[in-house]
C-alpha cells in the first residue's frame, strides 16, 4: 500500500468537508470512467473554484445507490484561493451552486493537524431501513427504504445480529477485493421497529468492507422470515461461507450517517495505526 499523505504540501491547506447525498442516481462514491459518481462531481466543483486539480480522500467509500447524511472528506487546496477574502461559508455556497441538487456540501472547516478522512476515522455508522410484509412505501421514502414481501420478526433479527458482533474475519459477508483485508470490528448491529412500521438497523464498525452491510442485512432477513435459525449467522461467520448474491439487500435502504474521529492530538497516531493494519 502506498503511504498516504498525512500533511498538506507547503502553500496548501487541508479542509475537512462534510457532505450529504442521495445516492440513487450515482455509481457510488469512487470516480469511474464514463459514469456519474459523487467523487467526480465534488472534485470538479472544488477544482473550478481553486483553479487547480484536487484529489479528495473519503471516510467511507459508499457503493452505487447508497446514501449519506454524514460523509466526510478531506482535500488539500492552495492558500492562494483565499487571498481575496473567500471564506468557508462563501465557499460552501459557491460549491452548492455548482453541484447537482442530489449532493450538498454541509460544512467546511480547517482540518486539524494530522487529520486524514479515511485513516484517522475510529468508526463508521450506517442505518438500514426495511418495510416488510409487502407494505406500502410512502412516495417521499421510496429512495431510502427497501421492501420485503414477508413479515419479519425483529426479535429474531436482533438475536441473529448479536452473534456477529466483535472482531472477526467477515469474509462471508464481503465481496472479495484483491489485497483487501476482511477483518473488521463490528461494534453495534441492532434492529428496532418504529411506530410507522419500519424496521431500522443501526450498524457501527471500525470500517466496512465491500458490500458488508447489505450482506449482513440479507442474512439476518433469512432468519427473521423463518428460513434459517439464528445460529446460521454464526456458522456463516465461522466457516467464511460467502453469502449468496441473491440474498444481498438493495443499496437504497442504506445510509452512512456519521463518522467518528479521535481528539485532535490523537489523529495522526490513529492514522498510522490504521495504515499499519491495512498494509
Amino acid at each position: 500500500m502506498a503511504q498516504p499523505t498525512l500533511y498538506p504540501e507547503s502553500g496548501f491547506r487541508r479542509l475537512r468537508i462534510d457532505i450529504a447525498y442521495d445516492g440513487s442516481n450515482f455509481f457510488g462514491w469512487g470516480a469511474q470512467p464514463d459514469r456519474r459518481t459523487i467523487q467526480d462531481l465534488v472534485e470538479e466543483a472544488i477544482s473550478r473554484i481553486s483553479r487547480t486539480d484536487v484529489e479528495s480522500i473519503v471516510a467511507g467509500r459508499t457503493d452505487a445507490g447508497v446514501h449519506a447524511t454524514g460523509q466526510v472528506i478531506h482535500v488539500d487546496v492552495p492558500d492562494a484561493m483565499f487571498e481575496r477574502g473567500l471564506n468557508y461559508i462563501d465557499l460552501r455556497y459557491k460549491l452548492n451552486r455548482i453541484l447537482d441538487e442530489d449532493v450538498r456540501i454541509m460544512n467546511i472547516a480547517d482540518a486539524p493537524e494530522g487529520f486524514h478522512a479515511r485513516f484517522s476515522a475510529l468508526r463508521r455508522y450506517y442505518t438500514y431501513k426495511i418495510i416488510d410484509n409487502n407494505d406500502v412505501i410512502a412516495p417521499l421514502s421510496r429512495h431510502d427504504v427497501a421492501s420485503w414481501y414477508r413479515p419479519l420478526d425483529a426479535d429474531r433479527m436482533n438475536e441473529a445480529s448479536a452473534l456477529v458482533l466483535g472482531k472477526h474475519d467477515f469474509a462471508a459477508f464481503c465481496k472479495f477485493r484483491e489485497g483487501s483485508t476482511t477483518i473488521r470490528s463490528l461494534e453495534k448491529y441492532e434492529w428496532k421497529r418504529t411506530e410507522d412500521g419500519l424496521l431500522i438497523a443501526d450498524i457501527v464498525a471500525d470500517a466496512f468492507c465491500y458490500s458488508m452491510v447489505r450482506n449482513l442485512v440479507g442474512a439476518v432477513v433469512c432468519v427473521a422470515d423463518g428460513r434459517k435459525d439464528p445460529s446460521w449467522m454464526a456458522e456463516l461467520l465461522a466457516n467464511k461461507e460467502r453469502v449468496s448474491d441473491s440474498l444481498v439487500f438493495p443499496a437504497r435502504g442504506l445510509t452512512l450517517y456519521r463518522v467518528d474521529y479521535p481528539s485532535d492530538d490523537q489523529l495522526l497516531e490513529r492514522a498510522k495505526i490504521t495504515v499499519a493494519k491495512r498494509g
